[in-house]
């Protein structure tokens, strides 16, 4: 049995691996990339602060969806009681309409994103790690602490409403 520098090790190597699929997961749950790498930024400081806490024998990238999870949640809750901070000089600086982003919002990725960003988070969580992650629906399922029925019901659920949303979204193109 390794001693606790090594699993420290162990896990530190293990969190690193996960670090790509974590990134997407986090950037899939927030609403923008920086608010996604600041999500994962905190999960992984949380990974490394609390690795005591990680049980012998798990996934290291499930346990870290899992952080990323819940500090998103906490993140949401606390935005809804705060409300969103706008600074008034911010106003006086916008002119016409950003290039960049109609650009973007012409692109079918840019489409795709707008759609996951409609479906409900618990089903979005579900979506992002079987479709995007490739998690199997039973490791799905342990990551977010649901039964499997629950996964499958979450993924069929967001498949609609990103159907529709894409369709909305065609629509709305045309």
């Amino acid at each position: 049995m390794p001693d606790g520098a090594a699993k420290a090790k162990e896990l530190q190597r293990a969190i690193i691996a996960a670090l790509p699929k974590l990134r997407r997961f986090c950037h899939a749950m927030a609403a923008n990339p920086a608010d996604g790498d600041d999500l994962m930024q905190a999960t992984v400081e949380k990974a490394l602060v609390h690795g005591d806490q990680f049980r012998d024998g798990s996934r290291a990238d499930s346990w870290m969806y899992r952080i990323a999870q819940n500090l998103h949640i906490d993140k949401v809750r606390s935005a809804r009681r705060r409300g969103t901070p706008v600074p008034v000089e911010d106003a006086f600086d916008l002119v016409g309409d950003d290039g960049r982003a109609t650009t973007e919002s012409r692109s079918e990725l840019a489409a795709a994103q707008r759609a996951l960003e409609t479906v409900p988070e618990d089903q979005r969580a579900a979506f992002v790690l079987v479709v995007v992650e490739g998690l199997s629906y039973k490791d799905a399922a342990e990551t977010l602490g649901v039964p499997i029925g629950t996964i499958m019901s979450r993924i069929a659920r967001a498949r609609g409403r990103i159907e529709q949303a894409l369709k909305r979204d065609a629509g709305m193109a045309r």
